[in-house]
């Protein structure tokens, strides 16, 4: 059994499609082991609690020196005993020292194609705003490994969303959300949770037919 710990931020929309994913049996041989978050306001910690999953908050405004909350960010992920950890809309930069302890077992989930519209300064509705300004006809969703850089690690799944010409970045954000985030979180940890997903120069292979995941429910 995979134990999975969440990092969030705010409202938890993708944890709790992870949530929905495990009830539903689309995920399997993983079970989320704690909720943690930045942010004692958040949504998903209620979204934990109703789920009974662990919770606590874990904030950089608690600490005087940076260096104290990442280390009891790292001390929180060591006693929740989690194979993975996952980024739900976790919205603090996580330090080197729980990537690389954690190398190849962290994943995140960004709403849009990378390496179009990612890095320093791309994240929520701003991702939206920019693609809308870009012009782009097509957008969408991206699951990738984590390393040291800002969305550069390896890509595990991808799936490209439509862009309407008449979009707000808000109608955007909730058709991304729902057609590409919420369908490639839960199967990535899937993949992951059943050992097909394998780490080869730097690139993800997918050893099974699953690899047509980012095409399901078209």
């Amino acid at each position: 059994m995979l134990n999975v710990a969440v990092l969030v931020s705010g409202g938890g929309t993708n944890l709790q499609a992870i949530l929905d994913a495990i009830r539903d049996e689309r995920i399997t041989e993983a079970r989320v082991c704690t909720v943690i978050s930045s942010s004692r306001n958040a949504y998903a910690l209620t979204r934990a609690d109703k789920a009974n999953v662990p919770s606590q908050v874990v904030s950089p405004g608690d600490f005087s020196d940076r260096a104290d909350f990442e280390k009891a960010l790292l001390d929180a992920i060591r006693a929740s005993n989690a194979d993975l950890v996952v980024l739900a809309g976790f919205l603090v930069v996580l330090p080197g020292i729980i990537v690389r302890e954690y190398e190849n077992r962290i994943i995140n989930v960004h709403p849009s194609l990378i390496p179009s519209f990612c890095g320093k300064g791309f994240y929520g509705l701003k991702v939206h705003e920019a693609v809308l300004e870009r012009g782009v006809k097509v957008t969408g969703a991206t699951v990738h490994f984590v390393d040291e850089g800002t969305d550069t690690g390896p890509i595990i799944l991808q799936k490209a969303v439509n862009v309407e010409g008449s979009d707000t970045p808000s109608e955007l954000q909730q058709r991304v959300m729902e057609e590409a985030e919420w369908k490639l979180l839960p199967k990535a940890i899937d993949l992951i949770a059943h050992g097909n997903i394998v780490i080869e120069d730097g690139r993800v292979r997918i050893t099974d037919d699953a690899s047509e995941a980012e095409e399901d429910d078209e």
